[in-house]
């Protein structure tokens, strides 16, 4: 550990500082459904998915390799490549938690980290056939897979509760769902934590640290799961409002299929290596669940915010990644000018963020308006029976515009035959 450089230690807690903030942006992953359904208390929520976060991260060094190995050239980077590529994705996770949208922090740290290396060593340094069949065609497909997988699910759901007492299933299911709210966060862990890991191996190869094709130090293993269990504690609390009540409105069977769905899909994807994003799975298995239960719905406007949001993360990232090492490469104070950069708009983000605070105790509180299609079906769709007001039911001719008609009096009854 001798070659430890300053620039190298700058790059490890970055790594970590970014770790922290996929924590809270992530964690809505977890349990946003749990908490918008009432299954658990907020804070209990966020402190059950902190611990499991930190025991899925020494389940599986898979996708750990996937970043540290796979995606770029480990030869001809540098440690302030690295750094570069962790400022793109950490400005843009506090930027889509500002605004509340769950993007995915995975594609942000990988769309920085291409940007980076392009920038440093050209195109060729990046693996495109790891790119694609480890990168971005679980993207597309993840969130299809959980989707379906939780529509299906919820109708099965309901299908079979047809005749269950209502108090009762959905108490099983609350408890369902924490087992699944568990199982999601064991696999966040498992998944986003070793991205961390991944990419300060990959700084520890590239400073002289450790040997090429290295696994994950056991230290490595630890700080990043100490790191993004702490942020998962601290709550991203704005995308868990989106996730739990701006997309759609779940019942506990719906947030128990999501759940269990979302779960599936990110633990098998670890388990092959691949460095699936898990807000794409749950946002999908959300969307599903909503769409699984009859008359549920999807709010469309949130969701096409949160889809132009998850196509713009890896270029974006990228871009600013790639700025950032052109920066870094005119020396030390090229570095410096960058880490200023980073940490003057990290506390910029985080001043605007508290003009309208959003915690614990309004995590539930809808705001989302509602879209251009549900506000047309509301005005052509007739009120039910009985649900107008008492002085309009009974008059409703005095809304009706036109002249004054004089009241006639009612006929006399015919007299009586003789």
């Amino acid at each position: 550990m001798e070659n430890f450089s300053l620039i190298l230690a700058i790059a490890v807690v970055t790594a970590l500082a970014f770790d922290f903030t996929n924590g809270f942006h992530d964690t809505a992953n977890a349990m946003a459904t749990t908490i918008s359904t009432g299954a658990l208390k907020p804070k209990v929520a966020v402190a059950m998915s902190a611990v499991l976060n930190l025991v899925g991260a020494f389940l599986s060094v898979e996708v750990a390799n996937t970043i540290s190995k796979g995606l770029v050239d480990e030869t001809g980077i540098r440690p302030e490549v690295i750094f570069a590529a962790l400022v793109g994705a950490i400005l843009w996770n506090l930027l889509t938690w500002l605004v509340g949208l769950p993007s995915s922090s995975s594609h942000a740290l990988m769309g920085g980290l291409i940007g980076a290396t392009i920038a440093s060593a050209g195109t060729g340094a990046v693996h495109g056939d790891a790119l694609v069949t480890k990168v971005l065609i679980p993207a597309i497909a993840a969130p299809i897979v959980a989707g379906v997988a939780a529509m299906l699910a919820t109708r099965l759901s309901y299908t079979l509760g047809k005749k269950a007492d209502g108090k009762a299933a959905a108490k099983g299911y609350r408890t369902g769902q924490i087992a699944s709210a568990g199982l999601v966060s064991l696999a966040h862990g498992t998944n986003d934590a070793q991205k961390t890991m991944g990419i300060i191996t990959l700084a520890l190869v590239a400073g002289g640290a450790v040997a090429p094709d290295s696994d994950p130090p056991t230290w490595v293993i630890l700080s990043a799961g100490l790191a993004i269990a702490l942020g998962t504690y601290l709550g991203g609390w704005r995308i868990i409002r989106t996730m739990g009540k701006g997309l759609t409105d779940l019942q506990p069977q719906q947030g128990f299929a999501a759940q269990t769905s979302a779960a599936t899909v990110i633990l098998a994807s670890s388990h092959l290596g691949f460095s699936l994003s898990t807000t794409h799975s749950v946002s999908g298995s959300v969307m599903g669940a909503g769409l699984g239960r009859k008359g549920g719905v999807v709010r469309w406007s949130t969701a096409t915010r949160m889809f132009v949001a998850w196509g713009l993360t890896l270029p974006a990232a990228a871009l600013v990644g790639a700025l950032a090492e052109s920066v870094t490469d005119l020396g030390d104070w090229g570095t410096a000018v960058v880490a200023v950069f980073l940490i003057a708009s990290s506390a910029a983000i985080w001043k605007i963020s508290r003009r309208e605070v959003v915690d614990a105790s309004n995590v539930n509180a809808t705001e989302e308006p509602a879209g251009v299609i549900t506000t047309a079906i509301a005005v052509v769709t007739p009120p039910p029976t009985g649900t107008l007001p008492e002085e309009q039911e009974t008059d409703l001719t005095a809304t009706i515009p036109g002249p004054a008609v004089e009241p006639v009096a009612p006929a006399a009854p015919p007299a009586a035959a003789v």
